[in-house]
């Protein structure tokens, strides 16, 4: 296990790689692997442990009685998940979390983080303080999508994800985490129409794209 790449993580912020070998025994850190389109957690099912990533990626959706599928995030390498359901007793997933390839996942039971720990651990408080942290980034980040969805067009959805994906990697060039269906998925907008209105505002010289990987051209757009 990368104790180094963990120390890099949010949860870990400010906690060395020796600590966080205590920090996973405190918590009952379990790895575990899983293959491409395998479920790592179902809608409806009640969990108590966070999940972090540690190779390959998930992706995190809902899918309604009707097949319908929207995505709602896409986790790579150091990317935490389930944590609020874990934090919540008794309240069931919403959400299915899927490996989008030959994926290592950390497990970490959250229960001792409530508790007082027995051993006050010097690093509690900062796992603590780190989740608080990671759970108001995830809540911003919903925040973000709502505002993604909230136009009517798939153009204005495009503009204000890729406005903000800019701002967010301070450079008009930057690879997204989607491919073009998952991207089709997460701003809930038919993948075919998102192909082309990407293929007219190419045209137009909005941007130039290469699969995942955007330029943009014309920033007063953005």
């Amino acid at each position: 296990m990368d104790f180094f790449m963990l120390s890099n993580t949010i949860l870990f912020r400010g906690i060395t790689p020796e600590e966080i070998k205590n920090v996973l025994l405190c918590l009952g850190g379990k790895q575990k692997h899983f293959t491409k389109e395998e479920t790592v957690y179902r809608a409806g099912e009640q969990v108590s442990a966070l999940g972090i990533v540690l190779s390959g990626s998930v992706i995190i959706e809902n899918n309604d009685v009707w097949g319908n599928k929207t995505v709602l995030d896409k986790l790579g390498i150091g990317k935490v998940f389930a944590e609020t359901y874990a934090c919540s007793e008794k309240e069931t997933l919403m959400v299915d979390v899927v490996a989008t390839e030959d994926t290592d996942i950390l497990f970490l039971q959250t229960k001792p983080l409530l508790t007082l720990c027995p051993q006050t651990c010097a690093y509690h408080t900062k796992v603590i303080r780190n989740l608080v942290s990671l759970l108001a980034q995830k809540n911003l980040h919903l925040s973000h999508r709502m505002f993604y969805v909230s136009s009517k067009s798939i153009r204005g959805r495009l503009l204000s994800y890729l406005s903000h994906q800019a701002a967010q990697n301070s450079s008009w060039e930057f690879t997204i985490p989607f491919n073009r269906q998952e991207l089709a998925d997460y701003l809930q907008v038919d993948r075919s129409a998102l192909s082309n209105e990407i293929s007219k505002m190419q045209k137009e010289g909005f941007f130039t794209v290469n699969k995942n990987q955007f330029s943009i051209t014309l920033k007063e757009f953005f």
